[in-house]
């Protein structure tokens, strides 16, 4: 069965992920697209900016980690990921993002 087709819990978000998303979004409480474009949005996702596809070493490197709104993650990132289209674009503080 593809990634894609597992529960949410079956691809590692259960309450281990809960936590640790909970902690980096205290620590990252801004939307990294937004912010990057001079807007301040809460942060409601923690998104991998290189997709795991299952490798949980990925998974769980918060390197790979960055915070998103909601309307980032599900429009905006989604749609990079889908065409295929490489964008590198940078935070303030120097980190990648829209990978």
């Amino acid at each position: 069965m593809g990634d894609s087709r597992k529960s949410a819990s079956e691809r590692g978000y259960d309450s281990r992920w809960q936590k640790a998303r909970d902690t980096y979004l205290k620590s990252h409480p801004l939307c990294v697209m937004c912010h990057a474009d001079g807007e301040l949005t809460p942060a409601k996702v923690v998104d991998h900016v290189i997709p795991h596809r299952g490798d949980q070493k990925l998974f769980w490197d918060t390197a790979n980690w960055q915070a998103l709104c909601k309307r980032c993650h599900d429009s905006d990132k989604q749609r990079l990921e889908k065409s295929g289209e490489k964008r590198t674009k940078f935070t303030p503080d120097g980190r990648v993002i829209w990978n």
